[in-house]
């Protein structure tokens, strides 16, 4: 059995960021604070916080050496690994503000993010990232210095022919002054992070030291964390919900971090790392969900309904244990049906999780029934970059799997017009940086914080029921939310992407990107060339997709049909400039992308 113990560092003691992990440091020095895969010796390897503590010494002398004042922007595009902490503690000990980057985000994108920041440093993950950057960044005056960490041939040449670029080995010092807790400013800016909006550039959401540990620990007033418990990081720690969540939440309460080597590996490194805690995104859970269900149409169907009563069985088992619904027969069977039904798939998630948390986006509520009658304790919450981001989570004891929790201590909220979703507290961001008048469009003077977000209020809970300026009105006045269209229509394995398209026409219809393997079965049973585009607009093909389509949104409205679409196999990405790094459709881009095949599929409107 496993002692769980609680060492959360109070705010107090803490006061900023960089306090919070020299107050660490002093709790727990021998302790492992990280975990990561060394490719060299191909095995896991892990540091101390006191180890961790040496190796942010060094980067905090070799930052010294830059002559940097605080208040001064330095960036970073890394992976996930103990180089972002140590980096980002470094910078933070001397006053500086980090500025974070996503690794596969565009090059200009990046470019002007950097400009715009005026960042004067830039840790770069390796030669090739640096090499795309570079010519976009051209004879740009920031940043000013670029170091790259992983070295090799290709990174020695580029720091021969650039004055701006170091090697981290070279730039290093073998050692560094150990320093003492500064007595910071705890309103002062720590981080700019840029939102990658769905249109137009990204706004740099300014966060305070106070604004994050508010955060963390009213998250952790909400969800517990312990000494003991360990946190597989996968989601970039460039995104706030990562960064909050698996890093500075876990130092508070004196947990480990293991930082996964990809998502591809995923599979692989739960099994390896066997966490207690996981933070992802619903497009995690919803491949997971995508995966089981079509192994399942492969078995015999005895093993799909012993594994349906499984679900349901779990189900009824978490509403009892939830004071939701009284005992019944079906309990009785959940002993073998875990054994034989429910273990085999958590153990495929390392057979320790205690609670996986999904942010970022909605979460189908089939998806959370399937992993909790299962038995995974699955939370979901919600947030905000502009909140630290935080809004509410589930409690494991309180949880109500179709909202998105209960607000943190702290943290007001309120209906505005349209229901429109008001929040206010110390986690709200101090603005946009650079610019005045986004920052008054979304908060007021009395410090709500406009979310863009509609929803409802039931007791302790809070349910998130649409966007603003998401809701498709078809011409017929009607209203559609396409995000949960989306979302129901994705859970088929054959649909990689959906863009559901209807602003002010009389129906709905969809483009559609499709799984180049599956649509490939498809195709030969209609007795079609999978390899020739002009399947896609066959009638036989279309008819197949629709009814596919409609099985999907069985439960939607009747005006919330989808009557016409237009098959790709070319996927929405950051490269091609479709998606935004935080995985999120650009649904202008895409529309303006596919303007040809819209218009054909209204052709006959009318």
């Amino acid at each position: 059995m496993t002692e769980w113990t609680v060492d959360v560092i109070p705010i107090a003691q803490a006061s900023t960021l960089d306090g919070l992990f020299s107050q660490r440091v002093q709790r727990s020095p021998g302790r492992d604070a990280y975990r990561w895969y060394d490719r060299t010796s191909s095995a896991w390897r892990s540091l101390t916080w006191q180890e961790t503590a040496a190796q942010v010494a060094r980067w905090r002398a070799a930052l010294l050496g830059e002559s940097l004042h605080p208040g001064d922007r330095v960036a970073l595009v890394l992976r996930n690994c103990p180089e972002w902490v140590i980096f980002d503690q470094a910078a933070l000990s001397l006053g500086l503000v980090t500025v974070p980057l996503y690794t596969d985000d565009r090059a200009d994108n990046a470019a002007y993010i950097l400009q715009d920041a005026n960042a004067r440093v830039l840790l770069v993950q390796d030669a090739g990232r640096w090499r795309r950057l570079a010519p976009v960044i051209g004879d740009a005056p920031y940043p000013e210095r670029v170091i790259l960490l992983d070295g090799g041939e290709r990174a020695r040449a580029l720091a021969a022919d650039d004055s701006r670029v170091r090697l981290a080995e070279d730039w290093l010092p073998a050692s560094g002054a150990p320093w003492q807790q500064r007595m910071g400013d705890p309103q002062a800016l720590a981080t700019i992070v840029y939102t990658s909006g769905t249109t137009g550039r990204p706004k740099g959401v300014m966060l305070s030291h106070r604004n994050i540990l508010y955060n963390a620990q009213g998250s952790l007033s909400t969800l517990h964390v312990y000494r003991e418990d360990l946190f597989l990081s996968f989601l970039p720690l460039s995104h706030t919900l990562e960064r909050t969540a698996s890093y500075y939440l876990p130092m508070m309460a004196g947990a480990t971090v293991a930082y996964a080597r990809s998502v591809t590996q995923l599979a692989e490194d739960l099994q390896a790392i066997r966490p207690t805690i996981i933070i992802a995104v619903p497009r995690v859970f919803e491949r997971v969900f995508v995966r089981i269900q079509d192994q399942l149409r492969r078995r015999p169907a005895l093993v799909q309904w012993l594994f349906r009563l499984a679900v349901r069985t779990g189900w009824l088992r978490f509403e009892r244990r939830q004071g939701r619904r009284g005992w019944h027969p079906l309990l009785l069977l959940w002993p073998f049906l875990r054994r034989k039904v429910a273990a085999p798939v958590l153990d495929r998630l390392g057979g320790r999780l205690r609670a996986a948390v999904s942010g970022g986006a909605p979460l189908s509520s089939e998806v959370a029934r399937l992993f909790i009658g299962l038995g995974l304790p699955l939370v979901q919450g919600y947030g905000l970059t502009e909140t630290s981001p935080v809004i509410a989570v589930n409690p494991l004891e309180d949880n109500r799997p179709d909202s998105v929790g209960t607000p943190l201590p702290e943290v007001e909220v309120r209906l505005g017009a349209d229901d429109e979703l008001l929040v206010r507290g110390v986690c709200n961001m101090l603005g946009y940086w650079n610019n005045p008048d986004a920052t008054t469009r979304v908060l007021d003077s009395d410090g709500w914080l406009y979310t863009g977000d509609q929803a409802r209020i039931d007791g302790r809970h809070l349910f998130i029921t649409g966007r603003i300026k998401d809701i498709l009105v078809l011409s017929n006045g009607e209203k559609v939310p396409p995000a949960d269209m989306e979302m129901a229509i994705g859970l088929d394995p054959l649909f990689e992407q959906v863009l559901v398209v209807g602003e002010g026409r009389s129906y709905l219809t969809a483009l559609v990107v499709l799984d180049t393997d599956l649509w490939a079965d498809l195709a030969r049973e209609l007795d079609l060339d999978p390899e020739q585009s002009e399947s896609l607009s066959d009638p036989r093909a279309q008819r197949q997709i629709l009814q596919r389509i409609r099985a999907a949104l069985d439960d939607f409205p009747g005006y919330a049909k989808v009557r016409r679409v237009a098959l790709s196999l070319e996927p929405w990405s950051v490269e091609n400039g479709l998606m935004t790094p935080t995985m999120k459709v650009k649904r202008n881009q895409v529309l303006q992308r596919y303007q040809a095949e819209v218009e054909q599929m209204y052709a006959l409107e009318g």
